[in-house]
C-alpha cells in the first residue's frame, strides 16, 4: 500500500496569556484566520494526502465552518485536544490507532500559528521521512544563547552557538515511532514536554531525529506584535512569487470574466485592458478622460451599475486612477490638496463603497494600486504618499471586513513604471530603470485570477 502523509494542524490553544482578544489561530491575517493560511499550505501540497485539525470546543464550530467555506477538501477529521500541547498530539495519534493501515501512515505535526510554512519545507520533511522515522525542522541560532542561574540570575554558561538550532514545525514521524514514544512517556510519572520530537529524543533514544533546514519566515505567532511581522513576511513572499511566475501566467483563466477598470484609459490600467481583452475577458473601462471622476462617489456607483447592466455581473473591479502632485505642500492651494486626496484616497473609498454589492454577487475581486512611496512620507510627495498609505490600510481593512462575503481585496505596489503620469512629473528617465506597464499589467492580472486577499503585492524591477 502507498504511504499516507497526514498533516496534523495543532490549534487548541486559547492565546489568553499572550494578550490576544481571541484564540491566536483565529486572529485575522490578510482577511482570513491564521489557521486558514496554515491549512492552505498543506491542502495545496501534492505530497499531503489528508489533514486532521485538533482544536478546542470554543473554536470547533468556527473551524468546521471555515473548512467548508474555504474548500479544504483534504481535512477529514476535526478533533478536540487538551490544555497542553502534547494532549493535542495524543488526540491525533489515538484517532488513527485503529486504522488498519497504520504502518503506512506518517504524521506531520504543525502549529496552526505558523501560517507561512513553505512548500519547500513541507516537501523536505516528507522526503526525509523516507529515510528516517522522526524528522524535525530548525534554523540556526543567530543571537548568543546563555544559560542563567534561576537563583541569582547570573550567567552559568554560554553554549557554542554553532551547535544550537531553533525548532520549528512541521515535525514528522512514522506512526509507530511517535505512538511508541508517547506510550513510554505516559508511563513516566514526571513526564513533561514542549514538542513531539522532544518525546522521541527522551523516550526513544535509539531513534535518530533528522533535522531539516527551516526558514526565518516560518515564524510562530506568539505575541500580538508578531502579526505585523508575519504580515510583512507574507507580503514579501507574495511579491517574490509574483515576480517569479510572471512569464508563465495562465491568463486564459480571464476568458469570459467581466473586468471593470477605473483609470483604464492610460498607463497600467490601459495595459491591463489590452492584455485582459486579448485573453478573452470582457473589459469595461473609464477614467477622467471619459468623464468619470472617482472623487464623486455617486457617479462611480451609477457608472458601475450601468456597466453591470450592459455587460453582466462584475467579476473584478480595478481602481488604477491616480494623480501625482510632485511639489511642496505649501506650494499647493487648498483646492489642489483637496483634489489630490479626493482622487488618490477618497476615490479608492468611493470605488470600494460602490463596488461591494456588485462583487458580493460574484464573490469577486477588488484591486487597488499603491506606490513605493507609501512606506514612508517623502518630501514633495506629502499628499500622494499619505494617500497611498491610506490605500494600503484600506486594502487590509476591507479584506477582513468582506471576507464573509467572499470578496477578495488586494493591492498592487509597483516600483517606478514608465507611465504618462510619471513622465509628466519627471520627464524622460533611463528606460532600464523603469518597469514596463505591460509587465506590471500582466502580474496584476495574475493576482485577479488567484485566491489571495489582503495582500500588498510588491512588483520590483528585476
Amino acid at each position: 500500500m502507498p504511504v499516507r502523509n497526514i498533516a496534523v494542524i495543532l490549534a487548541s490553544g486559547a492565546g489568553e496569556r499572550a494578550g490576544f482578544s481571541r484564540p491566536k489561530q483565529m486572529m485575522k491575517l490578510a482577511g482570513r484566520p491564521v489557521i486558514a493560511h496554515a491549512i492552505e499550505r498543506f491542502q495545496s501540497h501534492d505530497a499531503i494526502d489528508e489533514i486532521a485539525v485538533v482544536t478546542n470546543e470554543q473554536c470547533r464550530a468556527q473551524i468546521e465552518d471555515l473548512i467548508r467555506s474555504q474548500g479544504f477538501t483534504k481535512v477529514r477529521r476535526v478533533l478536540l485536544g487538551g490544555r497542553e500541547r502534547y494532549e493535542s498530539s495524543l488526540a491525533a495519534i489515538r484517532s488513527y490507532q485503529k486504522d488498519s493501515l497504520v504502518d503506512d501512515v506518517r504524521l506531520l505535526f504543525h502549529d496552526a500559528v505558523r501560517p507561512l510554512v513553505s512548500h519547500a519545507v513541507i516537501g523536505a520533511v516528507v522526503e526525509a521521512l523516507g529515510h528516517y522515522d522522526a524528522v524535525d525542522v530548525a534554523i540556526g541560532a543567530i543571537d548568543t544563547v546563555i544559560r542563567a542561574s534561576p537563583q541569582t540570575n547570573t550567567i552559568d554558561e554560554i553554549p557554542d552557538r554553532s551547535l544550537l538550532r531553533l525548532g520549528q514545525t512541521p515535525q514528522g514521524f512514522a506512526y509507530r515511532t511517535i505512538s511508541e514514544a508517547y506510550d513510554r512517556a505516559l508511563a513516566d510519572p514526571h513526564f513533561a514536554t514542549t514538542d513531539d520530537c522532544g518525546v522521541v529524543v527522551k523516550y526513544m533514544p535509539e531513534t535518530k531525529v533528522f533535522v531539516v533546514e527551516g526558514e526565518a519566515s516560518n515564524m510562530k505567532l506568539t505575541f500580538p506584535d508578531d502579526l505585523m511581522i508575519i504580515d510583512k513576511f507574507m507580503q514579501s513572499n507574495a511579491g517574490r512569487r509574483l515576480n517569479a511566475g510572471a512569464e508563465t501566467l495562465l491568463l486564459s483563466a480571464l476568458r469570459d470574466r467581466h473586468l471593470v477598470i477605473i483609470g483604464g484609459t492610460s498607463g497600467i490600467g490601459q495595459a491591463m485592458d489590452r492584455l485582459a481583452s486579448a485573453h478573452g475577458a470582457k473589459v469595461t473601462v473609464a477614467g477622467r478622460s471619459t468623464g468619470l471622476d472617482v472623487g464623486d462617489g455617486q457617479a462611480v456607483d451609477d457608472w458601475l451599475s450601468a456597466a453591470r447592466d450592459t455587460s453582466g455581473p462584475i467579476d473584478a473591479v480595478v481602481n488604477a486612477a491616480a494623480v501625482l502632485d510632485r511639489q511642496p505642500l505649501m506650494s499647493m492651494s487648498l483646492d489642489q490638496v483637496r483634489s489630490s486626496v479626493e482622487t488618490n484616497f477618497l476615490g479608492a473609498v468611493n470605488v470600494a463603497w460602490a463596488a461591494y454589492r456588485k462583487l458580493a454577487e460574484t464573490r469577486g475581486h477588488l484591486m487597488f494600486f499603491a506606490s513605493s512611496s507609501y512606506t514612508y512620507g517623502r518630501a514633495l510627495y506629502s499628499t500622494y504618499s499619505a494617500s497611498k498609505a491610506g490605500v494600503v490600510n484600506l486594502t487590509q481593512a476591507l479584506a477582513d471586513e468582506w471576507s464573509d462575503a467572499g470578496i477578495r481585496v488586494n493591492c498592487v505596489n509597483p516600483e517606478r513604471a514608465k507611465t504618462p503620469m510619471r513622465v509628466r512629473a519627471f520627464g524622460n528617465e533611463p528606460a532600464d530603470t523603469l518597469l514596463d506597464p505591460d509587465d506590471v499589467a500582466r502580474r496584476a492580472l495574475s493576482v485577479l485570477i488567484g485566491n489571495t486577499t489582503g495582500i500588498i503585492y510588491d512588483i520590483l524591477k528585476t
